[in-house]
């Protein structure tokens, strides 16, 4: 059951006011002025099952598409389409991934969407930090803290030990395929898109919309982002960030998002790929976004559990990969799946591009 009680995240000052402003000046600083570096396909190993015929399917279409080494084809095999490994059939799993990966690797992505729980976590968790029982609740307590998050490192594995990790794909090929040519058409694009920060009817889930007015506050003079207080948006067509609470969203296809687009609904079992009654983040696949999040387990309402918006636009915004900037933004991991392109990244530079903002 939801909780009706909401707990105030801690970081209600962001991460932004010590980079977006100048003390000297007192003006705005874009953080444009500040790019960093994204992961590419040298950095990102693929963990395919063997024993799935579309997770086989899938890995062999982005290793092409991302120009991903053979030596970074992590090859595996465990009984396909169950919704949870337990965690001995995972360990082993993680064993001969590790044994696998080449160092310089510093992130994962999962070509299937079952199984997406090991045991009480999630399963994009556990392959970047191993399995733990601090990343599980019993009721509503917080859980495990990312060293990853806010952190200003473009080398996760080696700064940090952690490997994030995303899971790349879809329940039918073509699903899989069109996210994979969205997030690689996104790539060094810049679009000229919108932030929708949504403030529900939906009191329980809302309870990250407290950072809302603030993000708006602190980002609208470098892009543009609607701070709004209503249920769902439609027609609009220009939809790169979309962050509200609700256990469906309507609309969804009635809005055009641009390539590299992020897009997640607060709620409590959104990341459960098996079914259940409240709307599953594949839907905002489905419906165009390149990227979303979900809680594969009962996470209770606590913002920290749930992607911040304020600190995913800070490092997308300058330039990081997808994977980076989502993963970045989430305090608590642990109960939450990453579903999405890893290495769409708009707003990067190519290497021989200098930055005119």
């Amino acid at each position: 059951m939801f909780p009706v009680k909401s707990c105030i995240f801690a970081l209600t000052g962001l991460i932004l006011s010590p980079f977006l402003f100048t003390p000297s000046l007192a003006a705005p600083v874009s953080p444009m002025y500040r790019p960093s570096s994204a992961l590419t396909g040298h950095d990102l190993a693929i963990i395919v099952n063997d024993a799935d015929p579309l997770s086989v399917q899938i890995a062999a279409y982005y290793q092409q598409q991302r120009q991903i080494p053979a030596e970074q084809m992590i090859h595996v095999r465990f009984a396909p389409n169950q919704a949870v490994l337990s965690k001995q059939q995972f360990e082993q799993v993680k064993k001969e991934v590790d044994q696998k990966t080449p160092e310089h690797v510093q992130a994962f992505a999962l070509t299937w969407l079952q199984p997406f729980r090991v045991d009480c976590m999630s399963i994009t968790t556990a392959f970047a930090a191993g399995f733990s029982e601090s990343f599980c609740a019993k009721g509503c307590v917080e859980t495990h803290n990312s060293p990853y998050f806010t952190s200003e490192t473009d080398k996760p594995f080696k700064t940090h030990g952690w490997r994030p990790t995303m899971a790349v794909a879809g329940k039918t090929f073509a699903e899989a395929k069109k996210l994979i040519d969205t997030g690689v058409a996104a790539d060094y694009s810049h679009p000229q898109g919108s932030a929708y920060l949504l403030k529900t009817s939906d009191k329980a889930r809302s309870s990250r919309a407290v950072l809302f007015p603030r993000v708006a506050e602190s980002l609208t003079s470098f892009w543009p982002v609607n701070y709004l207080e209503q249920d769902y948006i439609e027609g609009r067509q220009d939809v790169m960030f979309y962050f509200t609470g609700l256990t469906k969203v309507p609309h969804l296809a009635d809005n055009r998002y641009l390539p590299g687009a992020v897009a997640d609904h607060l709620t409590s079992t959104g990341g459960v790929m098996s079914g259940s009654d409240q709307m599953n983040i594949t839907e905002w696949l489905r419906a165009g976004a390149t990227a979303s999040y979900g809680a594969v387990v009962e996470p209770c309402n606590f913002p920290a559990k749930f992607p911040n918006p304020g600190v995913l636009m800070y490092f997308y915004l300058r330039g990081s990969s997808l994977i980076e900037a989502y993963w970045k933004s989430v305090a608590q991991p642990g109960q939450g799946i990453f579903v999405g392109e890893p290495l769409a990244k708009p707003f990067a530079y190519q290497p021989h591009q200098t930055p005119t903002h």
